[in-house]
């Protein structure tokens, strides 16, 4: 088919319902719909009474979720709700896009995809694709991994920041990495959960139609794509755990590093407050109490040499360490 034949095979039937008859044999409905008691519903419920319980269900959809039903063995039906976000960034599931969709052997009907994907599947050459699908099902594999893409957008953006995370922990390990990690995981767990009904597709559509899926090259194609996606998802999940392991391993070390030092300032000061205690005691009988300078600097230098000797032990045994070092400007610690 021409691809001036496949534009004109799309009938306005009206401006919100748009309908596109494939030379096999089924049609394609795509609708916008805000009330779900207009004409349009209407018309594609009598025209379709498989759609009726799907129909039925979808005002009260808020997440994603799929359906297989099997009225007959040759015609079983798949229908439900994918969630995606056309946005490089998400916060809450209210910023995403979300449509609904319907397959049986004669028909697939979509309605409220977005209006940019709504455009990449009527191009010429999207056109041109699907006139060659033998079966509504692999249409709904080739939206699909159209709509994949967006997640695939999605990663590249969040690589992005999951690298500047790592840039900044590998430069200076700061107190506030931890949250910036956990900012990085949250926001992946979100894209996944997004992933998951994607994901589950495929097992659907194994239930539906079993071995005979596996002959759709579509299906193969969108298969891959899941598999890829899948992929990323579990090496940026590695990667998130990775750094939460360095920042606990750091934070761990940092830790026994100031315990250690807190133990040898005290045990540094030990002669120093031993000695105070002593001389403090008001009584006549302790030595040099009433020698004047000199008895000062007997005391103190008994101090000194105490903790000279004290820090020379400590230092011998090897348990100071390096804690007594200058540390690196370009240390990770």
């Amino acid at each position: 088919m021409m691809m001036e034949q496949i534009e004109d095979d799309i009938k306005h039937v009206p401006e919100m319902h748009k309908e596109w008859n494939a030379d096999a044999g089924w049609a394609w409905h795509d609708l916008n719909v805000e009330n779900w008691d207009n004409s349009d519903v209407e018309e594609l419920r009598e025209k379709y009474p498989l759609t009726e319980e799907w129909l039925k269900e979808i005002p009260a959809v808020e997440t994603s979720y799929l359906s297989v039903r099997i009225p007959t063995e040759e015609n079983p039906i798949i229908f439900g709700t994918l969630m995606y976000s056309v946005k490089q960034e998400i916060d809450t599931a209210a910023s995403c896009n979300k449509f609904h969709f319907f397959i049986s052997n004669d028909v697939f009907v979509t309605i409220n995809l977005d209006d940019n994907t709504r455009e990449l599947m009527t191009t010429p050459e999207r056109l041109a694709i699907l006139s060659a699908c033998t079966h509504p099902s692999d249409a709904l594999f080739i939206l699909s991994r159209t709509v994949l893409h967006y997640f695939h957008a999605g990663m590249d953006h969040f690589e992005g920041n999951l690298r500047r995370v790592e840039e900044t922990m590998k430069r200076r390990n700061k107190k506030n990495i931890m949250d910036w990690i956990l900012t990085s995981r949250f926001e992946l767990l979100f894209w996944h959960n997004l992933f998951m009904s994607f994901q589950e597709l495929l097992t659907a559509s194994r239930e539906a139609y079993l071995d005979r899926i596996n002959n759709s090259v579509y299906f193969q194609r969108y298969t891959y794509r899941v598999e890829r996606m899948e992929q990323l998802f579990q090496h940026y999940e590695k990667e998130i755990d990775t750094l939460i392991s360095i920042d606990d391993a750091i934070s761990a070390f940092r830790g026994n590093e100031i315990t250690k030092t807190l133990t040898l300032l005290a045990s540094l000061f030990t002669p120093a407050t031993v000695v105070g205690a002593i001389w403090g005691m008001n009584t006549d009988f302790l030595p040099w109490v009433k020698d004047g300078v000199w008895g000062f600097v007997i005391v103190m230098a008994l101090i000194f040499a105490g903790t000279f000797t004290l820090w020379w032990f400590l230092r011998a045994k090897g348990w100071t360490g390096d804690l007594l070092e200058v540390e690196n400007e370009k240390s990770n610690l």
